[in-house]
């Protein structure tokens, strides 16, 4: 354990967060998620998994560590509902709620269609997958930058 990190924060997830660079995504998959397959396409190669874990509980480990990109119009990407588009389903809600209070403002998501969604989760860094059953509970952090003041 160490001391003020998240205990969800295992050696291997929080190696994916350190070494993502400026502009990578990660994606963080519900438990219905292809996420074996998908993760063996992504940059590093690497699935994270967090079993029995909600996607809000593991979105807010996640948001403790890592900054989301302030430099794109869209930081978080999710997946939509097949045939309804416009829905939002309670696991969405849920991560937003979690999204806006990391970000300590309300940061809308994009959403992606099922299939493109698998095909930019192919071009991630890697995948975290979730134990949450909830369909649609799959969405894309783009890591930001934190700005500081050393050479």
């Amino acid at each position: 354990m160490l001391k003020s990190l998240d205990p969800l924060l295992s050696p291997d997830l929080l190696w994916v967060l350190a070494a993502m660079g400026h502009g990578d995504d990660l994606a963080l998959v519900d438990a219905n998620h292809p996420a074996e397959t998908i993760a063996r396409a992504t940059v590093s190669g690497r699935l994270v998994v967090l079993p029995g874990v909600s996607m809000a509980r593991a979105a807010r480990a996640i948001l403790s560590v890592l900054p989301l990109d302030a430099y794109v119009p869209d930081p978080v990407r999710c997946m939509t509902v097949v045939e309804d588009p416009a829905a939002v389903p309670p696991v969405r809600r849920e991560v937003q709620a979690e999204i806006d209070r990391a970000e300590e403002r309300p940061t809308p998501l994009a959403g992606i269609e099922r299939f493109a969604f698998y095909d930019a989760a192919k071009a991630a860094f890697a995948v975290v997958q979730a134990g949450d059953p909830r369909p649609y509970g799959c969405f894309l952090f783009r890591k930001g930058v934190i700005a500081g003041d050393r050479p």
